[in-house]
């Protein structure tokens, strides 16, 4: 069965997809970005902040779900410049523990609302 995971405490979805998704014992969290769900509006301009901004949105979707942060199996983080990279490791570090998970990580063009961080998740929900 799929079941559509929202919370207010997350930013909501800026088109047409669900913050996140679970089936099958798997979590499946949308990209976020590094904004504020009190204020609607980025947390900084600064990547750093913006990696943690993500992180935690994602922790608190995963919470809604059932799940934790710390059941991450794979994640994406997707940057808009790749010298950021070793900056935004740290604080990515500082939210999980061994076994770390898989990740993936991109350099792009641009991000919506030109966010210079988006990462998204799949999360262990068992």
């Amino acid at each position: 069965m799929i079941e559509q995971v929202s919370t207010i405490d997350a930013p909501g979805a800026v088109g047409p997809y669900s913050q996140a998704i679970k089936v099958g014992g798997l979590l499946f969290v949308s990209g976020q970005l590094p904004i504020d769900p009190a204020t609607g509006e980025f947390n900084s301009a600064d990547a750093v902040a913006q990696a943690e901004q993500c992180l935690k949105n994602l922790a608190v979707i995963a919470r809604a779900a059932g799940t934790e942060l710390s059941k991450t199996v794979k994640t994406t983080v997707l940057l808009t410049d790749l010298s950021d990279f070793s900056e935004v490791n740290r604080v990515y570090a500082g939210f999980f523990s061994p076994p770390y998970p898989a990740r993936a990580c991109y350099e792009v063009k641009a991000l919506p609302k030109g966010a210079k961080v988006e990462i998204e998740a799949v999360i262990a929900s068992i």
